[in-house]
């Protein structure tokens, strides 16, 4: 028999409002009109993006652990940087 996930109520808040604040900022990007300078913000937000989405699915799949709160921290500092070096 399977090992029942360990939940985490405290990440998945985070994880939902991460979920909110990668749509807003994927919105903003792509109501930018210069189309070099949307696909720059795209790419710089990559990290970001793909951070949530492994966290999001590890969490689905795993529940919490080590790994998933290192993927939260990872997904903050990620945007910390893009939010540091890209005006949003």
């Amino acid at each position: 028999m399977p090992r029942r996930r360990k939940l985490s109520p405290e990440l998945e808040k985070n994880i939902s409002l991460a979920k909110k604040q990668i749509e807003l900022i994927t919105a903003i990007i792509h109501d930018i009109d210069e189309e070099d300078i949307q696909e720059e913000y795209k790419s710089a937000f990559l990290p970001v993006m793909s951070t949530y989405m492994s966290l999001d699915q590890m969490y689905k799949q795993l529940g919490f652990n080590e790994q998933t709160d290192n993927l939260y921290k990872l997904y903050l500092s990620n945007l910390e940087k893009f939010k540091s070096e890209y005006e949003i």
